[in-house]
């Protein structure tokens, strides 16, 4: 079930470091001596004490400089001029990198890449398609690139008459005018109309977002309707199997009649959750039920509610729960 949003803390998960002693047949090469001895006389114990703590400390100090070697020969990502971090998997787009790090949008990036601020080892680059598996050596404006931040999820309250985007033409709210002017840039998992309200989840990943956007991967999004009109169970029970309406196909639907919003009144509460979510799907749904919604609330999201984070509150995520929704299969 959904759980109500909270403020988390707690400490990252490590895993304890291992060590083995070295494998093969020059493991106990220094022990032949002591072996050979006690063939033709018995041991003194104190001798053999002292030879096995003698070939203990030079295998100590044999793996010691072997261990010193490779970290001399290994590149250091640290000492490696303006870098950004290690490399995180397969070589990716800079403009995404450089999105992700803070520097703007992709687009924003685009033109940067095109007035030749941006440059690889000191040579600018000329197109956004370039990839790379990290930031090291990149430079924006002469200075070094920014490390990308990790994954980050956020719950925000959405209240009625805000856009879900950045910025509006015509001037109407949206979503930069009501978030805290402190968080990273962030991209709305989904979408919802101007006038509903509800949790909105935010990140800074666009593999996250894509997740828990796809239908595939079972993230069921779950609204409480109130609507004007007329509806019986059986008539809810249609959008089980899903419905056409207008040449679109909409999934498969759970609807429930909760009740009416008071005695005699002519509203009804529905809980609806869907996989989906398409544009304005709950409405063109109750539309062809001969029900009109006048109040739309999304109340939770996969494993996430809405519970009682006021409107225009938001929460994080903790990170443990992220990497758990980046490796989840459904």
């Amino acid at each position: 079930m959904a759980r109500p949003p909270r403020r988390w803390g707690g400490a990252r998960q490590g895993s304890q470091p291992t060590s083995s002693g070295p494998k093969g047949p020059d493991a106990g090469a220094g022990a032949r001596p002591g072996r050979a001895a006690s063939a033709g006389a018995p041991e003194d114990p104190e001798d053999t004490r002292a030879a096995r703590q003698d070939t203990a400390g030079r295998g100590r100090r044999k793996r010691g400089k072997a261990g010193r070697a490779r970290a001399a020969a290994a590149p250091s990502e640290r000492a490696r001029p303006g870098a950004a971090g290690p490399a995180h998997g397969p070589p990716q787009r800079i403009a995404k990198l450089l999105a992700r790090a803070g520097h703007g949008s992709r687009r924003e990036i685009e033109r940067l890449i095109a007035e030749g601020r941006v440059a690889v080892g000191g040579t600018p680059i000329t197109t956004p398609a370039t990839r790379l598996p990290d930031l090291a050596g990149v430079t924006v404006d002469g200075r070094p690139a920014r490390a990308p931040e990790p994954p980050r999820l956020f719950l925000f309250h959405k209240p009625p008459g805000v856009l879900t985007t950045a910025r509006d033409p015509a001037g109407r709210p949206t979503l930069a005018d009501v978030l805290p002017a402190d968080l990273p840039r962030l991209m709305p998992v989904g979408r919802l109309d101007m006038t509903t309200e509800g949790l909105l989840l935010l990140t800074n990943d666009g593999a996250l977002k894509r997740r828990l956007e796809l239908p595939a991967n079972g993230f069921l999004r779950t609204y409480r309707v109130r609507a004007l009109g007329r509806v019986s169970p059986a008539d809810l029970e249609r959008l089980a199997e899903g419905i056409e309406i207008d040449g679109v196909r909409y999934g498969p639907v759970e609807a429930s009649l909760d009740r009416r919003a008071r005695a005699g009144a002519a509203n009804v509460w529905l809980t609806f959750r869907l996989a989906e979510g398409k544009n304005r799907e709950i409405r063109r749904l109750c539309a062809a039920l001969g029900l009109v919604v006048n109040r739309l609330i999304r109340v939770g999201f996969g494993p996430f509610a809405l519970g009682d984070l006021p409107p225009r509150g938001i929460v994080e995520v903790p990170a443990a729960e992220v990497r758990r929704l980046l490796a989840h299969r459904p």
